[in-house]
């Protein structure tokens, strides 16, 4: 008899996701997103979100569970988004997933989102290896990680955003170039008519594992500034900027690999998706000898499937469940997979 399934879900931000694991196995998953309604605001909007995740989180649950040709009662665990994401998303999703846990008498498990994002991976090429170095480069988020045990072991940050993350680059930068929300897909579709040597966009912090892209932010803007009066090569524009924060990330990828002895990097997370990370990191790799794993598109963002990874990593793993006064986190560092915070007296009074 194999271990239990376990239903992910994820409502930190934008997408509603609701996912079936069992054994590393994805049994099923599906994902409603809410960004064209945040699009004509030019980011997210928490208010929305929040009622968006209300609205969808119940046919999102059913549509996982027809795919795996399950019902709600073969759900043997649940594991739930707590941390880091805006706060109402993550209560309305929290909420959802007390209710199933509770109803069927089967464990809860509060998982930080980020590990999600590195879980992703096991769920197209099998378990990680201990060690691997795990990139994850997102709209918020963009880390540099020694993980080891990802159900077990604490999590050894290298290196993290210092002030705008690669994604968050992509976003602001896209709204000054004129591209529509959100900026990494269009970027990335823009920069395919482009020369990436056109504009020499800044590397930001070379000496370091951290990441820094506010400074790119700003001189791409001053060089959309200075094209006032004249048509802006947006194409080029675009292909350079992509192709600074790609050589940023997988240089820096590399280097950490090569000094830390591990042979394998994983990159996970939105901007995973772009296609020049992905094409630079895989040339890098191969010149340095590395294993590159990169999950599928339709996992690199984020989806339910990711935090019932963890979920069933943690099942078999046999880590404590979370306590019933389970709550969240919005701004939860990345310690370990499993995040189990429990509300104050003060903060449940607020």
């Amino acid at each position: 008899m194999g271990s239990a399934v376990v239903l992910g879900v994820e409502s930190s931000c934008d997408e509603t996701g609701a996912g079936l694991v069992r054994d590393g196995r994805l049994l099923g998953h599906a994902v409603a997103s809410s960004m064209d309604e945040h699009a004509r605001f030019g980011g997210v909007v928490p208010e929305i979100a929040s009622r968006a995740h209300l609205h969808a989180l119940r046919p999102v649950v059913r549509q996982a569970l027809d795919e795996a040709g399950l019902r709600l009662s073969d759900i043997g665990a649940v594991a739930v988004t707590t941390g880091p994401g805006l706060s109402g998303a993550l209560q309305v999703g929290l909420a959802r997933a007390k209710g199933i846990a509770y109803s069927l008498g089967v464990p809860l498990y509060g998982v930080h989102h980020l590990a999600g994002h590195v879980a992703a991976d096991t769920l197209e090429h099998g378990p990680l290896p201990d060690p691997c170095m795990v990139l994850i480069v997102s709209g918020g988020h963009t880390s540099l990680l020694l993980v080891r045990d990802l159900a077990r072991d604490r999590i050894t940050h290298l290196g993290d955003t210092l002030d705008d993350a690669a994604g968050e680059c992509f976003d602001k930068v896209a709204r000054v170039f004129g591209l529509p929300y959100p900026g990494g897909p269009a970027i990335d579709r823009t920069a395919r008519a482009g020369d990436p040597r056109a504009v020499p966009f800044p590397r930001p912090l070379p000496g370091s594992y951290d990441f820094s892209f506010s400074g790119l932010k700003t001189a791409a803007a001053r060089w959309a500034e200075g094209h006032a009066g004249r048509e802006l090569p947006v194409a080029d524009g675009a292909a350079s900027l992509q192709e600074a924060v790609a050589d940023v990330l997988t240089r820096k990828a590399v280097a950490a690999c090569e000094e830390h002895g591990v042979g394998t990097l994983v990159v996970v997370g939105g901007v995973a998706a772009n296609s020049r990370v992905r094409s630079l990191a895989e040339e890098r790799c191969r010149a340095a000898g590395i294993e590159l794993r990169v999950p599928p598109l339709r996992l690199c963002t984020d989806n339910g499937a990711m935090i019932a990874a963890v979920g069933d990593l943690l099942v078999r793993a046999g880590a404590e469940p979370a306590p019933l006064d389970v709550s969240i986190d919005p701004s939860a560092p990345l310690e370990y997979a499993a995040l189990h915070p429990v509300a104050t007296g003060k903060a449940a009074a607020a």
